[in-house]
């Protein structure tokens, strides 16, 4: 049995569906919300034969790898998150590339020599790796228009992954990939009517305009702060409108904290588009956190704490 482990959001899904569009295989999907990261140990060790995991931190998985590879299993592992110590098997073939400026679905397109550079560019969109998306996009001849529309469905396709379980997604990641399956071509899928495409933009375009009359908790010169409501539109939303914040404002930090059900925060930072560095170290230091140096956040923030992490982001960028 094969076992495509992949991040619930639109480089995760993405990356699998490059691999998938040129290499078919049956396989099992274990996949999740954007923040469900520990997915290898979904994994039974004893019925895998082969495993693909893509955009899941290889640090948080390493007992899992560990115990997959002792098995035997032979593991392809694709990711640009923090990897910790990168085991040394000859059942381990891994592309693992920290930068802040590459994403995981850039990683499987120099893989796959560009055969679904349209997919890569829309993943990097929505990762809001916006320099190496425009710079493939010309690569590839796409007029202004034809960016805008890959870099709205990487939005929502991204969009689509935040939440506290799947219940508050519009789509399931696994579905959404199986749909995705269907469209070699992205365009066809932004042109056609009553898509996906269309769907998820009118919930986006809803929730985001409930994001902009949020409160802003705190602001100065190197961070600012915005908090949201314990909601399913708002936790739907915190990533997508942190990565806003920061393209508007390239020089500041920013952090989207939305409120738990147990009064702690989770928290969506972004570093400083023109400073991408330390958001992954930085949330690192708090238990539940962890992330890349460009984006990271924090699970479980308790609310005694937001002040230091407050403060400690503040130092960092200024």
């Amino acid at each position: 049995m094969h076992y495509d482990v992949f991040n619930g959001d639109a480089d995760g899904i993405i990356a699998l569906l490059q691999l998938r569009l040129a290499e078919p295989k049956d396989s099992k999907l274990i996949t999740g919300v954007k923040r469900d990261i520990q997915l290898l140990q979904q994994v039974p060790t004893g019925l895998a034969t082969s495993v693909t995991v893509l955009d899941i931190s290889m640090e948080k998985n390493i007992s899992a790898l560990a115990g997959l590879l002792a098995n035997n299993v032979e593991v392809f592992y694709v990711d640009h998150h923090r990897a910790g110590l990168v085991p040394s098997s000859p059942h381990l073939h891994d592309i693992i590339d920290t930068d802040a400026n590459t994403c995981t679905s850039l990683l499987v397109n120099k893989y796959l020599a560009g055969q679904y550079a349209l997919w890569a560019i829309v993943a990097a969109f929505g990762d809001n790796m916006l320099v190496a998306a425009e710079q493939l996009a010309q690569q590839a001849g796409l007029s202004a228009t034809e960016q805008a529309q890959l870099k709205a469905l990487g939005v929502y396709i991204n969009y689509n992954g935040y939440g506290r379980t799947v219940d508050d997604l519009h789509i399931a990641p696994d579905a959404l990939f199986n749909t995705l399956l269907n469209y070699p071509d992205p365009f066809t899928l932004v042109n056609e009517e009553n898509s996906i495409f269309t769907v998820l933009e009118q919930a986006y375009l809803s929730d985001m305009a409930q994001a902009k009359q949020a409160s802003v908790l705190h602001d100065d010169t190197a961070l600012q702060v915005i908090e949201l409501e314990d909601a399913a539109w708002s936790r739907r939303v915190s990533g997508v409108y942190g990565n806003e914040l920061a393209n508007q404002n390239p020089d500041k930090a920013h952090a989207v904290i939305t409120l738990n059900l147990d009064g702690s925060y989770t928290v969506s930072l972004r570093a400083p588009i023109n400073n991408k560095v330390g958001a992954g170290e930085l949330c690192a230091q708090f238990d539940t956190g962890g992330g890349r140096a460009a984006a990271a956040g924090i699970n479980q923030l308790p609310k005694e704490k937001l002040g230091n992490f407050m403060a400690l982001v503040s130092k960092y960028y200024q």
